[in-house]
C-alpha cells in the first residue's frame, strides 16, 4: 500500500527539483555563458540528488578515462543514463521520442543530449557525424548500442555504426556494463509513467556498474566485438547470485 504514494512523492520532488535547476540555470545564462562543462556540472549535482530521492544505490566499478572517448553500455531501464551520467560527463545520444517527454527534454537538451531517429537512416548518419565533432570538440560520447531496451539474460545485438566511426578516427572505445537486482527495475512496459512507478514504488533500487578498459582498433567490426563480449561477460558475472531479474 506504501509504494504508489511512495512513487508519488518521489515523482513530484524529482519534477519539482528539474524545473527549479533548470530555471537557475537559464537564469545564470544572462550573465554566465552557457557551456558544456557547466552543463555538466549541473547535470552531476542533479543527479546526485535525484538518485537519493529515488534511492538507488549503485555498486560501481572502476571509472572513466580522461581522454575523449566513446562509451558503451547495456540498456535495461530509463534510470540507465541517470545512474552512468552521475559518474562521467558525456553527450548522451538518444531516441528522438524522449524529446516529446515535457521538462525532461529541456534538461536534457541543456546538458548534453544529441536527439536521433533510430528508424532514420539519415538521422542516423547525421547523428555519427555530430558524435564525432563532439569527440573532436574533447568531450565524450554515451551511446546504448542495442539501439532500444532488453529484457533478455545478455544483450541484444549492437548496431556496428557508432564502432565504425570511432575506429576511422581513432577513437578509444569504453564499455560499460548496467545490472539491476529487481525484475521490476528492467522496462517492459512502454509508457513512461506507468513504468516509474512500477519501478520506483519500491524502498530501493540496486544496480552494479562496471566500466571496462579502454578498447582500441582501426576495425569498427573488432571494437564492435570486444565490446559485445565484455559487456555479456560482465553482465553474466553481475546476474550471478545477486540478480532476481535473472536468476540462474
Amino acid at each position: 500500500m506504501l509504494g504508489y504514494p511512495l512513487a508519488f512523492i518521489r515523482l513530484l520532488v524529482i519534477i519539482l527539483s528539474m524545473a527549479i535547476c533548470i530555471f537557475l540555470y537559464l537564469l545564470s545564462m544572462l550573465i554566465v555563458q552557457h557551456t558544456p562543462n557547466r552543463a555538466f556540472r549541473l547535470r552531476r549535482l542533479w543527479l546526485r540528488f535525484a538518485l537519493w530521492v529515488l534511492n538507488i544505490k549503485v555498486q560501481k566499478t572502476g571509472g572513466p578515462i580522461r581522454d575523449p572517448a566513446l562509451y558503451v553500455c547495456n540498456h535495461r531501464s530509463f534510470t540507465d543514463p541517470v545512474i552512468l551520467c552521475r559518474f562521467v560527463d558525456a553527450f548522451v545520444i538518444a531516441k528522438a521520442e524522449v524529446a516529446s517527454y515535457p521538462l525532461i527534454n529541456k534538461g536534457a537538451e541543456l546538458t548534453g543530449v544529441v536527439w536521433v531517429k533510430r528508424e532514420n537512416k539519415g538521422s542516423r548518419k547525421k547523428t555519427r557525424s555530430r558524435m564525432i565533432e563532439i569527440l573532436q570538440e574533447g568531450f565524450n560520447v554515451l551511446v546504448y548500442p542495442e539501439g532500444t531496451v532488453g529484457q533478455v539474460k545478455g544483450t541484444l545485438l549492437f548496431r556496428p555504426g557508432t564502432f565504425d566511426e570511432a575506429a576511422k578516427y581513432g577513437y578509444s572505445v569504453v564499455p560499460v556494463a548496467c545490472e539491476y537486482r529487481s525484475p521490476k527495475d528492467l522496462w517492459d512496459i512502454p509508457n513512461l509513467v506507468l513504468f516509474y512507478f512500477k519501478q520506483f514504488s519500491k524502498w530501493k533500487t540496486e544496480c552494479k556498474l562496471e566500466f571496462g578498459d579502454p578498447l582500441h582498433s582501426t576495425s569498427g567490426e573488432v571494437l564492435h566485438q570486444q565490446a559485445y563480449l565484455w559487456i555479456n561477460e560482465k553482465i553474466n558475472e553481475m546476474q550471478k547470485n545477486w540478480s532476481y531479474a535473472f536468476p540462474e
